[in-house]
């Protein structure tokens, strides 16, 4: 299945550069007071380096000796070395994600990492980087109180932070990313890591780090960035059982309709859009009227669905039995697209959208997959809108879903029962 309509660009990023204007003078400002965002911690071995100068400075300082002077400023040459080369390492290396939809909850999502050394004579050796992979429900909230709180919070709703955070901790995917080979002057090079996004819903993937023990391993420097993306999970495929009570009045094979279709006879030309077969093209249409014409034919008589599935809370009262409901509609609408028997799929009391293309599918699993239950409106309690003009099949059966027991979903043709998850 194609790339959905959410999926975005890549573009590069990298610890950007103010110009050469003065550059002497920002180097030296920048080494003595970092930036922001900037973390320069000495790993143990350069622990040991700075007790063991601090050792040696005091002997040389109480015997007045020229060697331990010399091995001094030796050591502190060493640690400013490393920390200048660090900074060089990460100079002019830029980098990007690259998100490979769709993804599906409880299976493998590759995220890509694009690295490219803009330097004209340096390599880049050691660097890595931190990702993680957030669910946009499970952000912690703002633990700030509004004006209209007055100073103190107020204990009916007030959450503690320890419960923010885990919740956080919990919806959190984290990995490290290792350049473990030499990255030359003007070089491409990718990382890969894959993980398995927990549930539906938006997802959001950022490169929250990149750091390097480069070349001594003494300092630890380690650079904040901006680089994040939010992809939508769909739901994850689930198994279900037909119900073979219904039984389907289709009418005799071979019967020709006025709708577009698979069948043999031609019903008309209209333009080429993503996603249509080239087999399809009408080469010499194509060329008379100077734009892409596809083959449109009439399809055999069969009977079509429309998929109408309900959030209302009131129908749902099991969080349990609602994810499995997301995840049965979902693998529904897939299992009846792929047969040709889709025709409408619409969300509550939403319009019926023609299901088409695999767009129009990938539209409709978006929607299915940032569903969350919600309350019924006043007035509205099992009204369905009607289906957009034109758009309404010769035989249109109703699929609706509804709790079966405490744990089971079942899927209803027109009032009866079809098929259990």
């Amino acid at each position: 299945m194609n790339a959905p309509a959410e999926s975005v660009a890549p573009v590069w990023s990298s610890l950007k550069s103010r110009g050469p204007r003065r550059f002497w003078r920002r180097l030296l400002w920048a080494l003595v007071f970092p930036r922001n965002r900037q973390r320069i911690q000495p790993t143990i071995s350069g622990t040991m380096l700075i007790a063991l100068s601090l050792g040696i400075g005091t002997a040389a300082y109480n015997s007045a000796n020229n060697i331990l002077f010399i091995t001094l400023s030796l050591l502190l040459a060493c640690l400013v070395f490393s920390g200048v080369l660090a900074w060089l390492n990460l100079r002019g290396v830029a980098w990007r994600l690259q998100l490979q939809p769709p993804w599906r909850a409880g299976e493998d999502a590759a995220v890509g990492l694009e690295l490219h050394n803009g330097k004209r004579v340096l390599p880049t050796y050691g660097l890595w980087f931190e990702l993680t992979a957030v669910a946009r429900s499970a952000e912690p909230e703002s633990t700030a109180p509004s004006p209209a709180a007055g100073r103190w919070w107020r204990k009916a709703t007030e959450r503690p932070l320890r419960e923010i955070l885990a919740a956080a901790d919990r919806a959190e995917a984290s990995g490290q990313l290792h350049l473990g080979e030499r990255l030359d002057p003007d070089g491409v090079a990718r990382l890969d890591w894959a993980f398995q996004p927990a549930r539906r819903g938006r997802l959001r993937v950022e490169v929250e780090s990149v750091g390097s023990l480069y070349p001594f391993g003494f300092l630890r420097k380690s650079h904040a960035t901006d680089v994040r993306h939010e992809i939508i999970v769909w739901p994850a495929p689930v198994e279900y059982r037909r119900v073979e009570s219904v039984v389907a009045q289709t009418p005799s094979a071979g019967e020709r309709t006025a709708r577009a279709g698979s069948g043999a006879d031609l019903l008309a030309l209209r333009r080429y859009e993503p996603g249509d077969s080239h087999r399809l093209i009408h080469w010499k249409a194509s060329a008379r009227m100077r734009q892409l014409l596809v083959r449109q034919f009439a399809a055999e008589s069969q009977e079509g669905y429309v998929l109408r599935f309900s959030t209302v809370a009131e129908h749902w009262p099991r969080a349990e039995q609602f994810e499995l409901a997301v995840s049965f509609a979902a693998t529904l609408a897939e299992d009846l697209f792929r047969a040709g028997r889709l025709q409408l799929a619409a969300v509550d009391d939403e319009l019926a959208q023609p299901i088409r293309r695999v767009a129009n599918l990938e539209a409709f699993l978006n929607r299915l997959a940032i569903a969350e239950r919600r309350p019924a409106p006043p007035g509205n309690e099992g009204v369905s809108a009607p289906a957009p003009e034109g758009e309404v099949p010769a035989r249109r059966r109703v699929i609706t879903f509804a709790p079966d027991g405490p744990r089971g979903v079942a899927a209803y043709v027109d009032g009866q029962k079809t098929a259990t998850a």
